[in-house]
């Protein structure tokens, strides 16, 4: 039987330990590329959008994204039509990321895959494992917002900002606080 790689392991949302060579090749990818989208402000958005879509998994239609924006691989970041992201982002994508359509994303939001083992020994040793994380159509998170990873956010659903998210939210609630929970229904 043959012993599945690092990477492997990570796209299969298992123990993998990030110090990988081939992971490191990724990591150059989007190294290059997202300071060829930091530098390309000025240019014609359809040469933004060609590096955008060299870089992420997926890209809808009319999405947005301000620079600088930050990401661990970027094939594993899938954007619905007409979202916007904002200054500041950071989407460690480990694990898939998912954004609906219509998704409004505030300055400086991170949205974090990776979960890091709580032994200390494996912790120490670099264990990691990534869960992902989605945020369903035309939600909006605040400026500032961490969501945890393995974390779901339902549509239509607005996190205030600065909230941390630790666990799913429904469809169509608004949600503030560190932990996130849910002050009332918006539809």
């Amino acid at each position: 039987m043959t012993e599945l790689s690092n990477k492997q392991l990570m796209l299969a949302g298992q123990w993998y330990r990030p110090d990988d060579p081939e992971l490191a090749a990724d990591t150059r990818r989007r190294i290059e590329l997202c300071a060829r989208y930091d530098a390309a402000q000025l240019a014609e958005p359809a040469e933004r959008q060609a590096i955008l879509a060299e870089l992420l998994g997926e890209l809808g239609e009319e999405v947005r994204i301000r620079a600088p924006f930050r990401c661990d691989f970027g094939y594993h970041v899938r954007i619905g039509a007409r979202s916007f992201v904002n200054f500041g982002a950071v989407f460690l994508d480990a694990a898939p990321i998912t954004l609906g359509a219509d998704v409004q994303i505030g300055p400086n939001v991170q949205l974090l895959t990776p979960a890091h083992e709580l032994d200390p020994q494996r912790r120490r040793a670099g264990w990691e494992r990534a869960l992902p994380v989605v945020i369903g159509d035309n939600a909006w998170l605040g400026g500032g917002v961490i969501v945890c990873p393995g974390v779901t956010i339902g549509a239509d659903t607005v996190v205030g900002a600065g909230s941390v998210v630790v666990r799913d939210l429904p469809a169509g609630v608004l949600a503030v606080g560190n932990p996130a929970r849910v002050v009332r229904r918006l539809v």
